[in-house]
């Protein structure tokens, strides 16, 4: 894996880049639609693939319960098992485990129960990288500890400490490195003394990337946008940074600013599967009944299947007919929104216009938010 700094805005710590993987290269700054268990609810991977995805994300965890990696390798690897032929990123499983309720954690790793089976299962760094590496992802995320929040300081800086011995290990484990990178996970909760000690310390260890962990678990826009300022800076600049889990539009906008080049986040399609929709003017729920009769489209800007050929009503008549096509159209909708904003993001640092463009799309999509949309507020 190459990454290449194209460009860095001048008004901010925005970075444009190419990433080159043995699936393609990704552009970034770069939002992953997430495909948890190698599939996206509810899109094909040609319907993914019409949305200008460039990369997806799936997880270590639930791949390794079902159908399990072995099985994944004997099909060809993830790429083929999902008919996906561009890049994958896997993450580790630690945020899965570390959110079960029944788990035991030790030095070396974390014992948890099969959610399906009740058999008890063991993860280490040296397991997690080895289920990774028969999923056969271009990517592979550090098996790490991801601290609640909120936290005690104490225990953060235990657990911090023990991320950094545990990438070690994952580095070790890590040996198919001419077609899969290996990324670690900066953590230290909201401690901005233990987030720069992370990182520093991980930099040490010249990874393909490096991830900002243990964000979107609770903190709030304002702590995240701490995070990411005392982290990043501390990050190379010559390496791929990743926000985990962020998240919405405000969040990645704020994170880009800031120097962030990838993101990943489930919203976009578990919004739609609750008929909350994405638009410039602010998130609109279809199913409300100002939108039984709005026959304009989700959002006159958007060049999606759905705004080019359906109607808010139609959507809204889907969603109350519980017809499956209703979580289809509307995340074939999400996923181009958030893609399609990532695309004009790239251009604008390309511009050398971040700032002004960051300032206009909040300023509608953040105004709008207060009031909810109508019918009479379009014009065709």
């Amino acid at each position: 894996m190459n990454f290449t700094l194209l460009k860095k805005d001048t008004h901010s710590a925005a970075r444009l880049g190419i990433l080159q993987t043995s699936h393609g290269e990704i552009q970034t700054p770069i939002f992953m639609p997430v495909a948890t268990h190698g599939a996206m609810k509810p899109l094909t991977p040609a319907q993914i693939h019409e949305t200008g995805a460039q990369i997806i994300l799936s997880n270590t965890y639930h791949l390794h319960l079902q159908p399990g990696e072995g099985l994944v390798k004997k099909a060809g690897g993830l790429h083929r098992f999902m008919a996906w032929e561009k890049p994958i990123l896997t993450d580790s499983g630690g945020f899965q485990v570390f959110s079960l309720p029944k788990k035991r954690i030790t030095e070396d790793g974390v014992f948890f129960k099969h959610e399906l089976t009740g058999e008890e299962i063991y993860l280490d760094p040296a397991k997690a990288i080895g289920i990774q590496q028969e999923l056969g992802s271009d990517i592979m995320m550090a098996f790490d500890e991801c601290i609640p929040y909120p936290c005690d300081k104490a225990y953060a800086e235990q657990s911090t400490k023990k991320t950094i011995r545990w990438l070690k290990e994952c580095q070790k484990a890590w040996t198919n490195r001419e077609t899969q990178a290996l990324f670690g996970i900066v953590q230290g909760s909201v401690y901005e003394d233990l987030r720069i000690m992370c990182a520093k310390e991980m930099r040490k260890l010249d990874l393909p990337g490096y991830a900002i962990g243990g964000v979107s678990v609770g903190e709030g826009l304002e702590l995240l946008k701490k995070v990411v300022g005392w982290t990043a800076p501390h990050l190379p600049e010559d390496k791929p940074r990743y926000l985990m889990g962020v998240g919405l539009p405000e969040d990645i906008l704020e994170s880009v600013e800031r120097g962030m080049d990838m993101f990943d986040c489930v919203i976009p399609t578990r919004y739609a599967r609750s008929a909350t929709l994405f638009t410039r003017r602010g998130k609109i729920r279809v199913t409300n009944k100002n939108y039984k009769r709005d026959f304009f489209p989700v959002d006159p800007s958007c060049s999606c299947y759905t705004c080019q050929n359906f109607s808010r009503a139609y959507l809204h008549h889907l969603f109350a007919a519980n017809e499956v096509l209703s979580a289809v159209l509307s995340a074939i909708h999400n996923v181009t929104f958030y893609l399609q904003m990532m695309a004009e993001i790239r251009q604008a640092i390309a511009d050398n216009r971040f700032m002004a463009y960051k300032q206009a799309f909040l300023a509608e999509y953040l105004a709008s938010e207060k009031q909810p949309q109508g019918p009479k507020k379009h014009t065709k």
